[in-house]
Order: C-alpha cells, then sequence, then structure tokens
C-alpha cells in the first residue's frame, strides 16, 4: 500500500480549528501524483505523452478532523479501472492509524489536445495496477 506523508499547515485550519474541506482534494491530487510516481510514471511524462486526468466525482466521508501541525498520511490504492476512467481510493490517517476520512475520487482520462475522453493509456494503467483494497 502507498502512503503519503503530510503536516497540516496552519493556513489550511479553518475557524473551527480544524482542516477545511478543500484542503482535502489538494492532499488527494498530491497523494495521487506521487503514488502514480512510485509506480513508476511521473505526471510530467503523462502529461508529456498527450494525457491528463480530470477529476469528475469525489465523495468523501470525515470521522474527524485533522489541526494544525498534526502529521498525517495519505493512503492510496486503485479501486477501479474501466475504459476511459478509473476510481482512487483515500484514507487519510492521523499518524499511521486512526483513519480521519476516507474518499473515492474518479477521474476520466482526456487528451492534452482538447480531442476530449481518452481511453486510459498503457503507461497510466501499468501505473494504476489492480484494484487493491485500502484495508
Amino acid at each position: 500500500m502507498f502512503v503519503y506523508p503530510t503536516r497540516v499547515r496552519y493556513m489550511e485550519v479553518d475557524a473551527q480549528g480544524v482542516v477545511f474541506n478543500a484542503w482535502y482534494l489538494a492532499y488527494f491530487d498530491e497523494a495521487f501524483a506521487a503514488f502514480l510516481e512510485f509506480r513508476g510514471l511521473r505526471y510530467p511524462d503523462l502529461v508529456g505523452a498527450g494525457f491528463d486526468t480530470q477529476l469528475v466525482r469525489s465523495e468523501i466521508d470525515w470521522r474527524s478532523g485533522l489541526r494544525w501541525q498534526d502529521d498525517a498520511v495519505v493512503a492510496v490504492s486503485t479501486a477501479h479501472q474501466g475504459r476511459t476512467s478509473f476510481a482512487i481510493d483515500f484514507e487519510v490517517r492521523r499518524g499511521d492509524d486512526e483513519v480521519t476520512c476516507s474518499a473515492r475520487t474518479v477521474y476520466v482520462v482526456i487528451g492534452t489536445d482538447g480531442s476530449g475522453k481518452r481511453e486510459i493509456p498503457p503507461m497510466l494503467a501499468t501505473a494504476l495496477g489492480p484494484p487493491a483494497p485500502l484495508r
């Protein structure tokens, strides 16, 4: 399983003293790019080959909030691969144990030339690998 470490920055915390919800999507983007690189595909190489990904759906379930200076990890795994889209599962964990939220994000592959939806290229399919549960 791949995990991406992060530390909550002061600017990410809202008036309630927890990470503002939009920052979680940023955590997921960073963790997803790191996941691909860990699996042998640098995101700039995907884009250089004429492909990009576009978020089309994200569903997040919170259990508790991260706070300023919390050390956390974002666990990443492939949930599903289709012909033109794929789903990635994320779990944000305080330390290595406590799950503070879980999410599934669906991406569609698009052409960087503006041609729209494209089939998942082999380089991305290989990096995504087979579906694997987080726990």
